[in-house]
């Protein structure tokens, strides 16, 4: 069945482009918003309304397969692509991309991902944006062609097996950790709360006193609030390189000592610590998290090392769990341009033996997240994140709701 058209609209996201930089060197927050100068190309304020993409491809029988183009909060920093706004980049889906997709059966969702992926304009690959969100498109036109559900199409050309199982969902809560928390312990959500701890003065503490007070009450606030014994959630905490900066990015046996103090202060809870260090530079760190990942393994420190900053690429992330920097990759899926490549990721990291975190960004969309579920449920990372937005109630729903759909579908059609 072919593609007929190719139609755009511009969209918001669940969340906001945010400028790391600028808050990491102390841009202050008054209200939702920050104070303070930008320091990041494209920015014109240190928060802006994040804005996507909707892409369309209408096939010959009249269906529409429809994808999401955005990026990461954080955009245009840490080795990203840069700020995508909508009335830059629908000029060049409907100059380059609408022409070559126009015409051509969606059949094969891996090679017609590789060719939009192949597509450069002046010399330079698409944004990441654009290949995140015209491959949801591809893969759903493929999955409509051939009267499949998505998740089935991603098992088919991959070799996946499908297991009737939910996927360990990981909630985050933005600056309200308190009250979210909340939220999430009682919808039962399995990691939490990710917890935004970007500033060394206001969130970790000079001397990572404030983190570590936050890490006592949430331990203790899962004891008081579960309904049961058997709810024990994994407490997973980003905290955007702030462990480094508190402590020295090559100070591996004080970061070690305070991260063993966070330790105690979850149990009995398991801990997971996301991006202890950005020390700017993709190599370097990837030997910082190496170094950190062998110094907490060889002292029995039992907490696990996420690596996010400067592991974006399906080719960084292959880089990263060759070498054992971390004890799980986080998959940006925004990062990684087309899902085939998300996909690849989690299969990467999996017969490489390291987590797999199918992440992203509280900056996508419904149909983005839809989009991520569905391929999740094909290849089995050992989690994913509820998203978009930080509210906790919406991504988690959207995420959640998607996977219960397939497992229905999936048991209806075992069934027959």
């Amino acid at each position: 069945m072919k593609i007929v058209d190719l139609i755009c609209s511009a969209g918001r996201t669940g969340f906001y482009f945010d400028d790391q930089r600028a808050i990491k060197a102390g841009a202050k927050s008054d209200g939702f918003a920050y104070v303070g100068e930008p320091k990041t190309a494209g920015f014109t304020s240190v928060r802006m309304p994040g804005e996507s993409i909707s892409v369309m491809l209408v096939l010959e029988n009249g269906q529409i397969a429809y994808g999401d183009c955005a990026a990461v909060q954080y955009s245009g920093c840490g080795g990203r692509d840069p700020l995508f706004l909508a009335k830059d980049f629908i000029p060049i889906i409907e100059k380059h991309i609408k022409p070559a997709l126009i015409g051509k059966e969606a059949d094969n969702f891996r090679e017609l991902s590789a060719m939009l992926e192949a597509i450069t304009v002046d010399g330079k690959r698409l944004h990441t944006a654009i290949r995140y969100g015209m491959t949801q498109a591809i893969l759903d036109a493929v999955a409509r062609a051939t009267g499949r559900m998505m998740y089935e199409v991603v098992a088919d050309e991959y070799g996946c097996k499908f297991e009737d199982k939910e996927l360990d969902i990981f909630t985050q809560s933005g600056d309200d950790r308190y009250t979210n928390a909340d939220k999430m312990i009682i919808k039962g959500a399995q990691i939490l709360p990710h917890a935004l701890i970007n500033n060394v003065k206001t969130k970790l503490g000079e001397h990572g006193e404030l983190l570590l007070e936050y890490v006592k009450w949430l331990s203790d606030r899962v004891l008081a609030l579960r309904t049961s014994e058997d709810y024990n959630p994994i407490f997973h905490i980003d905290v955007y390189g702030t462990i480094g900066a508190a402590f020295g990015n090559d100070n591996y046996k004080g970061m070690a000592d305070y991260i063993a103090t966070l330790e105690e202060a979850a149990k009995p809870f398991h801990l997971r610590i996301e991006g202890p260090m950005d020390v700017e530079d993709r190599e370097k760190q990837m030997l910082a998290l190496q170094a950190i990942t062998r110094e907490l393994d060889e002292r029995g420190i039992n907490v696990e090392i996420v690596a996010d900053e400067w592991c974006n690429t399906l080719e960084d992330i292959k880089y990263f769990a060759d070498n054992k920097a971390g004890h799980m990759v986080q998959i940006k899926t925004p990062d990684l341009g087309g899902i085939n490549n998300t996909i690849e990721a989690v299969l990467y990291c999996k017969e490489r033996g390291i987590g797999a975190y199918q992440g992203g960004t509280c900056n996508e969309t419904d149909r983005s997240a839809q989009v991520c579920v569905q391929c999740a449920m094909a290849t089995r990372p050992d989690q994913i994140l509820a998203k978009p937005g930080m509210g906790v109630d919406e991504g988690y729903m959207i995420v959640y709701n998607e996977m219960q759909r397939i497992l229905a579908y999936a048991r209806a059609k075992k069934a027959k």
